[in-house]
């Protein structure tokens, strides 16, 4: 695992190899990341959003996986954006999962709780992307 920060604290990113410990240590530094911020009221969702984006990722693409934190504190305006990079250059899919799935509603979980959410091609793959208000 390969970790960056900015100078001012604001913006972390990471990268991963394609393994199952991408998840935990993802979920793990995401946590102590928004902790360090003051931002424990968005700690748990956003630990879990991660968690879905990163076990998409591993389930659908090879190679390393990406995740970035970026910190806007405008006061009332205050936001936080997540994205989770992978090299599969398809996008995901949104599907409707049936009562016994077992998968299937990691993105539709990103979309009811995220007050913004997207995708976009990467140099050599994609970036899924989360945005959460935070609390004033």
């Amino acid at each position: 695992m390969i970790g960056v920060s900015d100078s001012e604290g604001d913006c972390v990113e990471w990268v991963f190899p394609a393994s199952p410990d991408a998840v935990r240590s993802a979920r793990s530094l995401v946590r102590g990341t928004l902790h360090g911020w003051g931002l424990d009221s968005v700690g748990d969702i956003t630990a879990l959003l991660v968690s879905e984006l990163v076990t998409n990722a591993l389930r659908h693409a090879t190679g390393p996986i990406g995740v970035r934190l970026v910190h806007h504190p405008a006061g009332l305006d205050g936001s936080l954006l997540v994205e989770v990079s992978d090299p599969l250059p398809d996008p995901p899919r949104r599907r409707v999962p049936q009562p016994g799935d077992e998968g299937g509603r990691g993105l539709q979980l990103v979309a009811s709780s995220a007050s913004r959410w997207g995708t976009r091609p990467g140099g050599a793959g994609k970036t899924v992307w989360f945005e959460l208000a935070l609390p004033p």
